[in-house]
């Protein structure tokens, strides 16, 4: 019932503006001037709503970011900094399919997968745990040779902790990270692989904030990420998500979202390009911390995504 308030709310806020009067250039004026006053302050109702749903939940620490294709906006605590759980996947894809372009690997490279690897706390070795690991049939295949392509379809689409400190070993973190930052995303880190206890115990995390994930999602989706046959691929890897109770589920059903979730205790994630099927495709980033149970946080992200869609499709259909 909050919700649907809510919503209402958004929606009385989008009611067409009528028509100024007078001359075809008083007129044209007169009429970006309204259009700029319904799109402030349909995205000020927006903003109004997505605090208040935010509000339900006690303690909870959030950001959103939101960025529409006409210029709308709606950042909220956009630059705060948050642990990156598994979103981080989202730049090593980044960094395999830049390293594709230039000739330096191949999707089709078998690379030997071995549970061990390095702590950049202090040398020791470490392995992913499989009852910590959202995809286990990797572990069947340690000791083996597993295509590259097979490894980054595990990373992103089941968030395969032992594919992606695979990956990570094979470019390098370090790597990643410089890749973050030259595509315009100057705060997020990438300093490690998943499930390094002694670095995490030091607080040497991979961090993110919701608008460097939009605009690494933005890099994808306008084909500066990589080449636009790479940018293509990472597009269609991240359509075959697997996970999909967060922005997906506030959407109607059978809307593409291009996204990468990410999950610790306490903090759920998940940043898309989301494809509506009668407008144009928008960005939605949603980090959350704080949340002890992960189904109110997953409500939580999914009535968020509701929200920003009510109000995307108003400002697009008319």
């Amino acid at each position: 019932m909050r919700l649907v308030v809510l919503l209402l709310a958004v929606s009385a806020s989008l009611s067409p503006v009528g028509s100024p009067v007078g001359s075809s250039v008083g007129s044209s004026v007169g009429s970006s001037v309204a259009r700029a006053r319904s799109r402030d302050s349909s995205l000020a109702a927006l903003a109004v709503a997505v605090r208040a749903r935010i509000a339900l939940v006690p303690g909870a620490d959030v950001a959103v970011y939101y960025r529409g294709a006409r210029g709308d906006t709606l950042a909220i605590a956009a630059d705060s900094s948050f642990h990156a759980a598994s979103t981080m996947k989202l730049a090593v894809m980044i960094r395999l399919f830049r390293d594709v372009d230039a000739g330096r690997l191949a999707l089709d490279r078998a690379v030997p997968v071995r549970n061990a690897f390095t702590s950049i706390a202090d040398g020791s070795t470490f392995a992913t745990d499989p009852k910590d690991d959202s995809d286990s049939s990797l572990y069947a295949r340690v000791g083996s040779d597993v295509p590259v392509r097979t490894l980054l379809t595990l990373m992103i689409q089941r968030s395969s902790n032992l594919a992606t400190n695979t990956l990570i070993a094979l470019v390098g973190a370090a790597r990643v990270d410089s890749t973050d930052r030259a595509l315009g995303a100057p705060t997020m880190r990438v300093l490690r692989g998943v499930e390094d206890g002694p670095a995490f115990a030091r607080g040497l995390n991979n961090t993110v904030t919701a608008r460097d994930l939009a605009t690494l999602l933005d890099a994808v989706q306008h084909d500066r990420a990589a080449s636009p046959a790479s940018c293509a691929a990472m597009r269609d890897v991240l359509l075959g998500q697997e996970f999909n109770t967060e922005i997906p589920a506030g959407l109607p059903p059978g809307t593409r979202v291009a996204h990468k979730t990410g999950q610790i205790t306490g903090i759920l994630h998940d940043a898309a390009i989301v494809y509506p099927a009668r407008s144009a495709p928008y960005l939605l980033v949603v980090l959350t911390r704080g949340i002890q149970d992960e189904r109110v946080a997953q409500h939580l992200i999914a009535d968020l995504s509701r929200l920003v869609y009510t109000h995307h499709e108003a400002r697009f259909i008319r």
